[in-house]
């Protein structure tokens, strides 16, 4: 299992390193909506790049911050149900459904994706706006995404097995289930 928790734990670092530029993204995204607002209703000026580089920015942050959030174990789940059974269930819960759904699921969605992206690059796609931005990069975004989240889910995946086996302690704390505040 040693060379399995250690691409769990390499994984976790690539999650949380793209968390953290979500984080940002979200940020800039704000930053720049409040400057676009400004540019356009004080100052009379406009442009269509601003509002692209916007839904980029959102882009970014939906399909990076999602394998973050995998790892936080912070995604919506049935609680009514989860948090009535036991922890060993839980665990067995959480593998049928990485198995079952989000691996295939991811895998599914970053295979279909990545054509899209590749005709925009060889097309050298750009927005039909006014001003707008290439497009190949944000269509980059989303097989890149689905594929952080299925490696993430391989993680946790990971980290559910070695519990169910009751082996590495460390790994407790970030693959068990806390109730979300409401």
């Amino acid at each position: 299992m040693g060379p399995l928790l250690a691409f769990s734990r390499a994984m976790d670092t690539i999650a949380q390193f793209f968390g953290r530029a979500a984080e940002w993204m979200v940020a800039l995204a704000c930053l720049i909506s409040a400057g676009n607002a400004v540019s356009r209703y004080g100052l009379s000026l406009s442009s269509n790049a601003w509002l692209e580089v916007q839904w980029y920015l959102f882009a970014g942050t939906v399909m990076f911050g999602a394998a973050h959030t995998l790892r936080r174990n912070g995604h919506v789940r049935v609680d009514l149900v989860y948090g009535l059974i036991s922890e060993r269930a839980r665990l067995w819960v959480d593998v049928f459904g990485l198995v079952v759904f989000l691996l295939p699921g991811m895998t599914l969605l970053a295979w279909m994706t990545w054509p899209f992206f590749v005709e925009s690059y060889f097309r050298d796609e750009i927005s039909s706006n006014a001003g707008g931005l290439l497009r190949w990069p944000v269509k980059l975004v989303l097989p890149l995404g689905f594929a952080l989240v299925a490696l993430q889910g391989l993680s946790e995946l990971v980290k559910r097995i070695v519990l169910l086996r009751g082996q590495a302690p460390d790994v407790v704390a970030v693959a068990t289930y806390e109730r979300p505040t409401q």
